[in-house]
């Protein structure tokens, strides 16, 4: 849908101008606050930046989308109104549309992916909107719903191709340029690209010094896409972990204005995603959706590239719709997202005493986690991770004098493989084993504590499996197999009592009799 006519669609400057009135014009406070603009004193001390953050999580829908939602549908025609309006959504522009659609009393049909949290689902409904589940990402929902249209005679109310919905976005930037007078960058994340280009439509016609960064996920860039091929492009495929941005091709409207108006795009992973979801919490205990913490990422991104020091960075928080079960993956990839996290796979002797010498060649680094579980009689294969900051000075240096120490290591840091399965299924039978007892203790987590474990057991019995995860509470939890022949029992007993550690004995459960145990 065009924004212009004439000769100023071709002309930015004129295109900038049309929007600034649509901006100024656009009613969203029926429905929408002016949301807060938040100083982030953790990440502006880390950073060596002031950094604020524009919390449109705060919104009554925990996201930014109403504003675009309501002031298209604010300016139907009575006929239109009478028909109802229907929309594609991955969340959060589907709860804008049902808001609005209830407070101006319309009915409400949304079609969205199978793919979209349930919170989002479940605040649909909760909102009076009718939730159609269908495809698997965006552009699957949204041709369904053009379909619908065709058939039902209802309003589309896209999410952000379509110069009303942009032009609602633009409210945003709006209250940032009022809220702070003295800005040198905004990063916007970028799904579809309506927030985007009514950001950027208001700060360059407004104040043009002010630099407009795109933040877009690694693995769904179609905006990045876009301006380097110069036009629209269509990815073949999206990743999904920022559900809110899973879209594959920029819309055409927004791109039209934003090709003029961004100075830069930055891609960020899922981990920096996940660290700053962290980066969120730590500063005011909100937990923004992924998509919702694209600014933050882009905003560490960006500092890190440029070596940026000194500025006033806004990000904007968008949503903040985060199905709670993913939080345990969001804590487990934090730590790689910020590099305070190495995952290293080391091959040892496999002889009593081996972890304590290899412990020792790690000195006081925290351990985060230790898998091993025996292989064979020659070398023991262990997965290993360590809290590192620093950069990556520390890191080369470390794994520098594990090889020369003549261990084989391999750098695990990077691979999606072994953050994502093999982490968590080091194990196994090991048929011929002799004599293993398995056992479950908890001692006091502190730096060093797998070491001192070590040692209190000391070398007299062979360890064949171990497992230990940081878990961030107060008491460290391993799994630890020993090999401890029948008539040496008493003395083990005796030596594990003396520890002071709780522990328990778990050689007859089930789950190591089924999966981990000698014999079945």
């Amino acid at each position: 849908m065009n924004a212009t006519s004439g000769s100023a669609a071709n002309d930015p400057a004129k295109r900038l101008s049309q929007y600034r009135a649509r901006i100024e014009a656009a009613k969203v406070y029926d429905v929408a606050i002016i949301s807060a603009l938040e100083a982030a004193p953790r990440l502006s001390q880390r950073l060596g930046n002031r950094v604020l953050l524009k919390r449109e999580d705060q919104q009554g829908v925990h996201s930014f989308k109403l504003r675009g939602a309501y002031n298209k549908i604010a300016q139907l025609s009575e006929a239109e109104r009478a028909r109802g309006v229907i929309a594609a959504s991955a969340g959060n522009h589907a709860q804008g549309v049902a808001l609005a659609a209830r407070r101006l009393g319309l009915n409400a049909w949304i079609v969205m992916p199978r793919t979209t949290p349930q919170v989002k689902v479940d605040a649909v409904r909760a909102l009076g909107g009718k939730a159609i589940l269908h495809g698997d990402a965006y552009d699957d929902a949204y041709e369904h719903a053009r379909a619908l249209v065709a058939e039902k005679g209802m309003t589309m109310i896209h999410p952000y191709d379509d110069p009303d919905v942009i032009a609602g976005q633009g409210t945003i930037a709006r209250e940032i340029l009022e809220q702070c007078g003295d800005l040198d960058a905004v990063f916007v994340p970028v799904g579809g690209g309506g927030l985007l280009a009514g950001v950027a439509a208001w700060i360059k016609a407004v104040r043009p010094s002010i630099q407009v960064i795109a933040v877009e996920p690694a693995d769904s860039d179609c905006f990045a896409a876009a301006m380097r091929a110069g036009r629209r492009v269509t990815l073949p495929q999206v990743g999904l972990f920022a559900d809110g941005v899973a879209v594959r091709q920029i819309g055409e409207e927004p791109f039209r204005v934003a090709r003029h108006c961004v100075d830069a795009c930055v891609q960020v992973s899922v981990d920096e995603l996940c660290a700053a979801i962290r980066d969120a919490f730590y500063e005011n205990r909100s937990l923004p959706e992924p998509a919702g913490a694209l600014a933050i990422a882009g905003i560490k991104r960006w500092v890190a590239e440029h070596n940026v020091k000194g500025k006033t960075l806004a990000g904007i928080v968008s949503g903040a719709n985060l199905n709670f079960d993913r939080l345990r993956h969001i804590a487990e990839r934090a730590e790689l997202g910020d590099d305070a996290e190495m995952l290293l796979a080391v091959t040892i002797p496999e002889q009593p005493g081996a972890y304590k010498q290899f412990l020792k060649h790690l000195g006081k680094r925290a351990i985060t986690e230790f898998n091993y579980r025996y292989g064979s009689s020659e070398a023991a294969q262990i997965f290993v991770g360590l809290h590192i900051s620093g950069g990556a000075e520390p890191r080369q240096a470390l794994l520098a004098a594990l090889t020369e120490a003549g261990y084989t290591v391999v750098d695990m840091s990077h691979n999606e493989v072994a953050k994502e399965h093999v982490r968590f299924m080091v194990g196994g039978r090991s048929p011929g084993l002799e004599n293993e007892r398995l056992f479950r203790f908890e001692f006091p987590e502190r730096p060093g504590a797998a070491l001192a474990f070590i040692n209190a057991i000391g070398a007299r019995w062979n360890i064949s499996l171990f497992h230990y995860r940081n878990h961030g509470a107060a008491n460290g939890r391993v799994l630890c197999g020993l090999q401890v022949p029948k008539s040496q029992w008493a003395e083990c007993r005796k030596s594990l009592d003396a520890l002071g550690y709780a522990y328990v004995e778990e050689s007859d459960n089930p789950a190591y009799r089924m999966f981990l145990g000698t014999q079945g």
